[in-house]
């Protein structure tokens, strides 16, 4: 039979549990996937944003987004679209319920334990699919899983704990901040076009456009401490332009400054999506 066995909402920074479902399954091979779960909420932070992992006859679903981890133990035959459309539900209300703020300062264990409410109902829904079918639509997280589908763990991906082997350089090493940033602005677009013109006017001055070029892909594509990696162009850029000081005047010196500290703004506005532009559709 398929069902959805197991739930939880846990911190990815640290794997503290927020919220769980409650359950008194006592099969082994239950308790152990649950273990499995348990070690994976620990190294959330160093994997992609939806994965699956088959333990024993059950498989172990997970997503994370905006600093929360969503898991789930099912059956080895339970739907993916199905499971991961459960944990988006979930996802969902409890980005509603509870604010950053609060999940950030969040100290004991299972702070969020009411939520454990909403996991069960949930969870009873999704246990009877034939009901279910009519009342969610599906075809959204089918056509997401298949552009995106959740990356395939192995024993081998995650560390010594709980019975899993040693960890390994992971091939997914990587595709984990593969997160897609809000929309472009006309700010942004304008910034950017700037950037690349006074990258264009180093290289004709024979100094190198690195520092714009940086500051453009920055701006374009996620990247793991942005912002710093912003900074610290900015601070080259500023540098540079000290050192051509005596070639440039003073217009033109503030024109490339005001340019860098722009872009560094935009990049700093810019931020990751929680989800995909469709999350709500």
């Amino acid at each position: 039979m398929s069902l959805v066995l197991f739930a939880s909402v846990v911190r990815v920074r640290d794997g503290l549990p927020l919220s769980a479902s409650t359950d008194y399954e006592q099969d082994k091979g239950l308790q152990e996937s649950k273990k499995h779960l348990k070690s994976l909420s620990k190294k959330l932070c160093q994997f992609p944003d939806r994965c699956s992992l088959r333990s024993g006859i059950f498989n172990i679903n997970f997503t994370s987004s905006l600093g929360v981890g969503y898991m789930m133990v099912c059956s080895e035959n339970y739907p993916n679209v199905l499971a991961f459309s459960f944990l988006d539900e979930l996802q969902r209300e409890f980005i509603v319920t509870y604010d950053t703020k609060r999940i950030n300062s969040a100290l004991r264990p299972f702070s969020f334990i009411e939520f454990d409410n909403f996991i069960r109902k949930t969870k009873q829904r999704y246990n009877s699919p034939r009901s279910l079918s009519t009342k969610i639509n599906l075809a959204d997280m089918q056509t997401e899983i298949k552009l995106r589908p959740p990356y395939q763990l192995s024993a081998e991906d995650i560390g010594s704990i709980n019975g899993f082997s040693e960890h390994r350089q992971s091939k997914y090493k990587g595709i984990a901040p593969n997160q897609m940033l809000e929309a472009l602005t006309l700010s942004g677009i304008v910034a950017c076009i700037l950037s690349v013109l006074c990258g264009a006017l180093n290289l004709l001055r024979g100094v190198h456009a690195i520092e714009s070029v940086l500051q453009c892909y920055l701006f374009a594509y996620f990247s793991v401490w942005r912002n710093i990696k912003s900074f610290l162009a900015f601070a080259m850029i500023c540098l540079c332009n000290m050192y051509l000081y005596e070639l440039r005047n003073m217009w033109q010196i503030l024109f490339h400054v005001t340019v860098g500290a722009f872009i560094t703004l935009q990049i700093h506005l810019r931020r990751p999506q929680g989800k995909a532009p469709d999350y709500n559709v």
